[in-house]
């Protein structure tokens, strides 16, 4: 009797384990490429364990063919053979034969099946089983490879994190489980790519381009977003969020990517630029890319990709909405790891990868893979979107007056405030890392303005720009009035926000200036609301004088605006008697909203219940209505808690306590959410320690 197979034992526990997938499931057999995998053919009694006369097929895509690196036909031989399937005898009897079988590092990820046929005569060809596989920052010839282990824990395994929001002058951190070990969420990244345009144009060049992970990415970044295709989300940046989900309550992308699955691949409503950065990382970490979410504050978003950024005011402090140029209090991206074998050499390492759809690349709205050196060295020419990225973190920000009349008048220019503090969570700790130096040379620095002509050359092809910036800020002068205005305290909602301005007039003579200042709410991605509130007064300053004027925006004026919002935009005009001269001051002010707080009770086991105490006080003078706490958790709850508290009085303590039996070890992120009639998602999180039970 020939070599017959009567079942196939994909051993997947081990599999799984010696894959790093053990945290998926071990129900099934989830691989990454490049690294060798065990199976055992048991045979049917009377067959013949020559597996010389035998060959194995893996198989990809609808149709799979060799050309294309789809299909593989390999016979059992001996060691693995580097860029090519290859399968090697472990151990043989006369019922069964164990075979290592290797992936090469480059083969395409997906769903595979496992066949068998004789080497010779008449092919007859029985399935074995299916497999899925994966990018794999374990294997050196991968070019997802990530050296350090500590790396690797944090950016491919680590299913939660942190991502940074606020201004550039306050912001702080709110947890996020990412989910990507939850059992069906690799079934819904592979359906993510099944139903993008690409993989409907051309199935069979799409499977065959999922060897490269810088196309994985540019395919990813697009389906994350709805726009023009099946994506994941809807964006909106309004004030209405009725027939969805605020942006602001999400903690998690499982929720997202099952309702998006269940849905018939309908986009989720709602996403700003985070939620779907972490939706993003979530996809990437299961396929196996290190990624890890970046925040940029103070980011630019150039439209007319000038690399300036225009922004215009009225005579009285107001700002316009003239000009679609922008700058976000804040923006997320993503960075994943790779190399670049498309770009000369030097590119490898971080890519900016962009899903929030803001500017179409190459007619789609994706951005990226961006080399994070290109982007530091203004190397504009390179792709993909490099120019856009540049902008975000490094454009020059010019201030117009406008007059009555509607004439123009340039009235300021900064090349350093775009582009501060950029974070991302640091390895292995909540901690954030600051990787500003990554992206931009130290702001005014002669390297970092020779970047900043460089880039507009590259992309302009410009050579008259000169190291210094045409319209780099100048030290103030004798002979001006300077304005700044000050904070007394940190702005907490429901209380008014109290400051003042610091007024020093450097003339040889005295000054009348009519001083108007304006209190705007600003939307994350820059846009004002409009003004709040206004104060006009006329003060006299005496010849190299200096005074201070508090003042006062009340919490009854600025309150309402804050349902969708967290920043005040303060804004100071002076202008000098008898003279066209005016000067002007900012400050965007985050308005902080009560505090949220976790305290797990004991230690977490695995299987074993605990209590978690969430507590909030209602620290307003006034009665907060249709109260939500929302709780959920990878490992620590199956289902999220939605708990409706009816009313909470002033200076009330809210106090809830819920059951926690964990169902996976390790590190795990408790995240709350209190919602209410008067501000939107008070974020808390808690980090538990699960340890196993012996």
């Amino acid at each position: 009797m020939t070599f017959a197979v009567s079942s196939t034992d994909f051993h997947y526990e081990a599999n799984n384990k010696a894959h790093h997938t053990s945290e998926i499931t071990g129900q099934r057999l989830i691989l990454r490429r490049g690294q060798a995998f065990t199976i055992t053919l048991n045979l049917h009694r009377g067959s013949q364990p020559e597996v010389d006369k035998v060959q194995l097929i893996a198989e990809t895509g609808p149709s799979p063919s060799e050309a294309s690196g789809t299909r593989a036909v390999f016979r059992v031989s001996g060691p693995p053979i580097r860029s090519s399937w290859s399968a090697a005898v472990q151990n043989s009897s006369s019922s069964s034969v164990t075979l290592s079988v290797t992936s090469p590092a480059n083969a395409s990820i997906g769903k595979y099946s496992l066949k068998i046929q004789a080497a010779k005569g008449t092919p007859q060809t029985s399935a074995l089983g299916e497999f899925i596989l994966l990018f794999n920052p374990w294997c050196a010839d991968d070019s997802v490879h990530m050296q350090k282990d500590n790396e690797k824990q944090e950016y491919v395994m680590n299913e939660q994190g942190l991502l940074y929001r606020g201004c550039a002058e306050s912001f702080s951190p709110s947890g996020w489980n990412f989910g990507q070990f939850e059992e069906d969420i690799v079934d819904i990244c592979l359906k993510l790519l099944d139903v993008s345009p690409n993989y409907s144009t051309n199935p069979g060049l799409d499977c065959s381009k999922r060897s490269d992970p810088t196309y994985v990415g540019r395919v990813v970044s697009a389906m994350v977003n709805c726009n023009g295709d099946r994506g994941i989300l809807l964006g909106h940046w309004g004030n209405d969020y009725r027939g969805g989900t605020p942006p602001s309550r999400w903690t998690g992308s499982v929720e997202i990517l099952r309702q998006w699955s269940l849905n018939g691949c309908r986009p989720v409503k709602y996403g700003q630029c985070w939620v779907y950065a972490a939706v993003m990382c979530t996809v990437m970490r299961c396929l196996g890319i290190p990624t890890r979410t970046i925040t940029n504050f103070d980011s630019a978003h150039d439209t007319d990709r000038n690399l300036t950024i225009d922004e215009y005011y009225s005579v009285s402090g107001q700002e316009l909405k003239l000009s679609s140029d922008s700058v976000w209090n804040f923006h997320v991206w993503v960075e994943s790891w790779m190399t670049r074998p498309d770009l000369p050499a030097g590119y490898d390492g971080w890519q900016v990868l962009d899903p929030t759809p803001q500017e179409k690349s190459e007619g789609v709205y994706c951005c990226g893979p961006a080399p994070v050196k290109a982007i530091l060295e203004g190397d504009t020419n390179i792709k993909h979107d490099v120019p856009f990225v540049f902008a975000e973190v490094n454009a020059d920000k010019v201030r117009w007056t406008v007059g009555s009349d509607g004439s123009k008048k340039k009235s300021y220019s900064n090349t350093r405030q775009v582009g501060s503090n950029i974070s991302t969570k640091a390895v292995g700790a909540n901690a954030r890392e600051d990787v500003t130096h990554l992206y931009k040379y130290p702001e005014g620095s002669k390297t970092e303005r020779d970047a900043f002509a460089r880039a507009v050359h590259k992309r302009n092809g410009i050579s008259d720009v000169t190291p210094n910036g045409p319209d780099a800020p100048k030290p103030p002068a004798s002979g001006v009035i300077e304005l700044s205005i000050k904070l007394q305290k940190t702005p907490v909602n429901g209380e008014d926000i109290t400051f003042y301005l610091h007024i020093v007039n450097k003339n040889q003579s005295s000054k009348n200036l009519s001083i108007t200042t304006v209190a705007q709410a600003l939307r994350h991605n820059g846009r004002p609301e409009d003004p709040c509130w206004k104060n006009t007064q006329t003060i006299k300053i005496g010849a190299n004088g200096e005074t201070k004027v508090t003042l006062l925006v009340p919490y009854s004026k600025y309150g309402a605006s804050m349902l969708e919002n967290d920043i005040v935009k303060l804004t100071a005009v002076a202008n000098e008697e008898g003279s066209n001269e005016m000067h002007m001051t900012e400050k965007d002010v985050l308005v902080t909203n009560p505090t949220l707080s976790i305290e797990v009770k004991g230690t977490a086991v695995l299987h074993q219940e605990i209590k978690a105490e969430i507590t909030f006080t209602n620290t307003l003078s006034e009665t907060l209505r249709n109260c939500l706490l929302t709780l959920s958790g990878i490992g620590l709850i199956r289902t999220k808690y939605e708990i409706p508290i009816r009313t909470v009085g002033p200076n009330n303590l809210v106090r809830v306590t819920i059951p926690l039996t964990p169902t996976k070890p390790g590190s795990r992120m408790l995240t709350a959410d209190f919602d209410c009639n008067l501000f939107r998602d008070v974020k808390a999180f808690k980090t538990v320690e699960v340890k196993r039970a012996y």
